[in-house]
This record gives structure tokens, sequence and C-alpha cells, in this order.
């Protein structure tokens, strides 16, 4: 029973329920620069002039569906958003919570390069595949609603070791370049609101995962049939698109993420409060 103890205050069940109402906000408010990052990730010709710009995209978007185009393939991830992030948060937490209840804090002499915790690290990459394994059938679903391709029940795994694979290498360098722009900021004794801290930060990390996940979307669009993941790689280097879509994936990213902290770190500070935590 001790030992069961243990674990459980391990857990941080507080970082689980902001990281729902993370997801929730990061759907509600970045959904429009999702669509058309995917529409650009997956373009209809292989022939660079016909690929519309971001501004023609929208453009296009509007007047194909009004305003609710811009949210197509929403309804799955506001079903699911909340789910993952809560997965990836709380995930995290609990995994830095466990290793130092086991080795202790990692003092700053053990750091890799000076500046990143092994902890972070580790605990980062468990986060980032809780996330996966339940965002996987719902980012399926978003894709396909998004392209306007059919899809049926059997296909909702399709992309989902991409998926698991992009997540763990996402949200651990999410966390790496949070926990460096703290020691940054600490430093030099000064402080950024959450909006910019997470915003600047998912940036770096969408930067340095977005070739997987271009791979991800067009694995997940259904109109790369039988075509593995080497493949897809490669034809994306071929073609020049391994960073197609990034524009309107760094705007969703600096939005939808600076946001989303700020609910974050408010809802996470009320409940430990109410839980007598802090």
């Amino acid at each position: 029973i001790s030992h069961f103890h243990a674990i459980m205050n391990t857990i941080s069940v507080e970082s689980f329920v902001a990281g729902f109402a993370y997801g929730g906000m990061t759907v509600l408010v970045g959904q429009p620069f999702e669509t058309l990052k995917t529409l650009a990730q997956v373009p209809t010709s292989t022939n660079p002039a016909a690929k519309p710009s971001l501004l023609q995209s929208a453009r296009n978007l509007y007047n194909a569906g009004g305003f609710r185009a811009f949210y197509r393939g929403g309804v799955p991830l506001l079903m699911g958003g909340g789910l993952m992030r809560s997965a990836q948060f709380g995930v995290y937490s609990s995994v830095v919570k466990n290793l130092e209840h086991r080795y202790g804090p990692t003092e700053p002499n053990a750091y890799y390069f000076g500046c990143i915790n092994p902890h972070v690290v580790v605990a980062g990459f468990f986060g980032g595949i809780g996330r996966g394994v339940v965002e996987g059938p719902f980012e399926m679903v978003k894709v396909r609603r998004q392209v306007v391709s059919g899809w049926k029940f059997a296909e909702v795994f399709q992309g989902f070791g991409t998926t698991l694979f992009r997540n763990s290498f996402l949200f651990s360098s999410f966390v790496i370049y949070m926990d460096i722009l703290k020691q940054q900021l600490v430093q030099r004794d000064m402080e950024l609101p959450p909006f910019l801290k997470a915003g600047i930060c998912a940036n770096l990390a969408w930067f340095s995962v977005w070739p997987l996940d271009v791979v991800k979307t067009r694995r997940q669009s259904g109109k790369y049939e039988g075509k593995s993941l080497i493949w897809l790689m490669r034809d994306s280097f071929k073609t020049g698109d391994m960073y197609r879509g990034l524009g309107a994936g760094m705007l969703r990213s600096l939005f939808a993420n600076g946001v989303s902290m700020e609910v974050y770190v408010l809802v996470e500070k009320k409940l430990k409060e109410e839980c007598g935590h802090e």
C-alpha cells in the first residue's frame, strides 16, 4: 500500500486537468491555421507553379465554404485535443516527479552541453508518446476531413507509428527549449509571459521536426496509398516540400500554444491552490 501511495504521489493530477484545458483552447485558436497547413502539405498538383500561397489558400478556402471551412476537421481534434494534451502534460509532469523521487533533482553540472536536463529529455519523450497514443486516430480523421477525402474505421490507425515518432521528438524538443529558456531568464533575472515562452519554444520545436509532420500528414491523407515512410521522406526532399506549410504552421503554433499556455498556467495554479499543493 505504501508503494502504491508513493506511485500516486508522483502522478500530477493538476497537469492532466490543465493539459485538457490547454488542448481545447489550442483547437479553438489554431484550427484555421491548422487547416491551411494541412492543405499546403498535401498539394493537389505536383507542379510548383500550381501550389497556392498561404493567402491564396485562405481565399480559396473561404470562397469554397466560408469561415466554417477553416474549422473543417476541427470536431475530431476538439474531441481528442483535450485528451491528448492532458496525456502529454500529465505524463511529462508525472515522469519528472517520478525521476526526481527516485534519483533526486539533476544537478546543473550533469546537464548535457551545460544546459539540457536529462530528466526533461526522458520525460518529454514519454509525454510525446502519451500524446501520440491518444492523438493518432483523431489526427487521421482530422486530416481526411481537411483534404476532403473519405475514410473507413479500419483506417483510423493509418500513420499511427509516424505520429508517435513525430510527437516523441516534438514534445521533447518543446520542453527542452522551455527549460533552456527558463535557465536563461533566471540567469538574467528576467521574466516573460507564458504566451511568449510557449509561442517561441513551440515554434522552435515544430521547426525542428517539420519534415516529419509533412510525412505524417501525407501518410494519413489517403492520397499516398502504398507509399512507405522512407519513400515519403525522399519524395518530400526531392520535390522541395520538406518545409511545406511552415508559414501557416508557425502562425498556428505561436498563437495557439501561446494562448493555451496562458490558460494552462492559470488552471494549474488554481488547482494547486485548491488542493493545497503550493
